[in-house]
């Protein structure tokens, strides 16, 4: 019998009722990461996505995003970039901040992470409401950087994140949707 991968992460995505406050579900991808099987098919879906689009360079968000990000770099054989929270990054930096539901937050880069024309993928384990996406593709755009996709395991629509990033012009390709969220 053939796998058939969405479904297969989608099984092993773990719900968290009520995390991190009441009426939220939250989607952990922890377990995909902890089997090498699904880490594996997991990985394989984005390289299989991008292996013949002339990827330049591979940029995650701050956390779940470097892992599979860093990953599939690897695979690809090309760089990673790190888009962290303010304050983590050592050497000199450019800040985009996003709106939160209660306040704001910001994401940095390194300001020579990329140089014009470099064709980047930007990943994330996850898209809510699209701000912390959205930054990342601001501060790349900045530098020059072409985006040529938004990526993500899990999209959560009814958020309005995948439609606020598709709105703004960015290709996105997610693996798991739960429009119900």
């Amino acid at each position: 019998m053939l796998l058939d991968p969405k479904n297969y992460l989608r099984d092993r995505i773990r719900t968290i009722p009520d995390w991190p406050q009441p009426g939220v579900q939250f989607r952990d991808i922890t377990p995909l990461l902890q089997n090498p099987k699904t880490l594996r098919v997991l990985v394989e879906q984005f390289v299989f996505r991008y292996m013949d689009q002339n990827v330049d360079l591979i940029a995650g968000i701050d956390a779940r995003g470097f892992i599979v990000g860093a990953i599939l770099a690897h695979e690809l054989n090309v760089g990673f970039i790190p888009i962290r929270k303010k304050g983590k990054l050592p050497h000199t930096t450019i800040a985009e901040e996003y709106a939160l539901e209660y306040g704001s937050a910001a994401v940095e880069m390194h300001a020579d992470a990329c140089k014009p024309g470099d064709r980047v993928v930007l990943i994330d384990d996850l898209i809510a409401t699209g701000g912390t996406m959205m930054a990342g593709k601001k501060l790349l755009e900045r530098l020059g950087a072409v985006v040529i996709e938004g990526a993500a395991i899990v999209d959560l629509p009814a958020l309005g994140g995948s439609k606020l990033l598709r709105d703004s012009g960015l290709s996105l390709f997610t693996l798991v949707d739960y429009p119900e969220d």
